[in-house]
């Protein structure tokens, strides 16, 4: 390992606490034609164990296909286990449920939905976990719905990045679905394969970064912290929602004065939630004075949660940019130190620029005085978002 990349080793090593795996192997997939089929193809191929979380789980062909997949490897004597958010999955079917529960699937719901005890809505897990015997995960952003099918062409089609990953790390990944499943079940499921072999040839470091409700700190918040302190030369962050706080704020502002290209990419008008847009917006005006560059996706919801730092540092997984993330639910992120997969990805970044609407400082100003009256009212639910 190269100087510089130890120098982000062990600023984040030591942030956090929590070791670098070397021998893993990243495979980037984009959009629903790259991530679905490889997700497929891992739960077909699986011989012993599934373990598979998600926050969404909605309608569509795909969620068809999911449903069917798993419940034939139960019926065929594979262990699935399969923990669905009861926030986040309410839409889904009840036959896909009935169908994978009556074939011998374990499945549990994530803190059930309560009849009238609405303040436990709140916390949710958002993570997003595939893991197949042991040797293969998939984490990122996509859930399994219809939206998240085909190639981001158009608008039916939303943008989003996911990760195929192999070796040591994949332990990470199973910690973090164990959490979520013993919180239901009140006792561990070991995977006694155990795995997680390093992948042939490979040496990319990846650390693994859970987190879940807290009231003021969290790893991820002080993971983003610290990507944002350490950059020396860029910062790219695409996410699906952004609402950072003051401290926040303040973090990426101080990194553009001190020569750092920052640049952020969040949807535009195609956005599954106005309040989450509107409530972004209201740091807008502060970030641009700062020399922050700020763009609005445009030709679909941006879905993708993806930091880059300096060329040489990824972080991806399910947290996003906002308050909900950092504070609010159980989410999973992985950081990578290999150059080839923050090239790629600062690839998609430049590629998804020409769906862009860059934010011009000078016309933001010129807002009209109902949408800056808007973002002030959602102070007021900017915790929920």
């Amino acid at each position: 390992m190269s100087d510089s990349t130890s120098y982000y080793q062990g600023l984040l090593e030591q942030s956090l606490g929590i070791p670098f795996s070397f021998g893993n192997k990243i495979e980037v997939l984009k959009n629903g034609d790259q991530i679905f089929p490889s997700m497929l193809e891992a739960i077909r191929n699986a011989e012993e164990r599934i373990e598979f979380l998600t926050f969404v789980y909605w309608k569509g062909n795909i969620a068809r296909e999911f449903a069917r997949a798993l419940a034939r490897k139960a019926e065929e004597g594979v262990e699935v286990f399969v923990i669905l958010d009861s926030f986040g999955a309410a839409k889904m079917p009840s036959e896909l449920y009935k169908m994978m529960e009556n074939s011998g699937v374990q499945l549990q719901w994530f803190r059930p939905m309560p009849q009238w005890k609405i303040w436990k809505v709140d916390n949710r897990t958002h993570r997003k976990v595939l893991i197949c015997d042991g040797e293969v995960a998939f984490t990122g952003g996509v859930g399994i719905a219809s939206e998240w099918e085909g190639d981001a062409r158009n608008e039916e089609e939303w943008r989003d990045t996911h990760f195929r990953i192999e070796g040591p790390a994949v332990f990470g990944l199973q910690a973090a679905f164990m959490e979520n499943w013993v919180e239901g079940a009140d006792h561990l499921e070991f995977d006694h394969t155990i795995k997680g072999t390093p992948a042939p040839g490979k040496e990319t470091a990846v650390q693994v970064i859970r987190t879940s409700a807290s009231v003021r700190w969290s790893d991820i918040v002080m993971l983003y912290q610290a990507l944002i302190k350490m950059a020396k030369e860029n910062i790219r962050i695409t996410t699906a929602y952004f609402n950072p706080n003051e401290v926040m704020i303040g973090l990426l502002k101080q990194a553009a004065a001190r020569g750092v290209d920052v640049q952020i990419m969040v949807p535009g008008e195609k956005i599954d939630k106005q309040i989450a847009r509107i409530a972004g917006d209201e740091s807008f005006e502060d970030l641009l004075e700062s020399d922050v560059k700020l763009w609005y996706y445009q030709k679909t919801m941006l879905h993708s949660k993806v930091i880059t730092v300096d060329d040489r540092l990824s972080c991806v997984g399910s947290a996003n940019f906002n308050h909900r993330s950092m504070l609010k639910d159980d989410e999973v992120n992985v950081v990578i130190l290999d150059e080839e997969v923050t090239k790629k990805l600062n690839k998609h970044f430049e590629d998804d620029l020409a769906e862009c609407e860059k934010i011009d400082e000078t016309n933001w100003k010129k807002r009209g005085v109902l949408k800056k009256a808007t973002e002030k009212v959602t102070r007021i639910f900017s915790r929920q978002i």
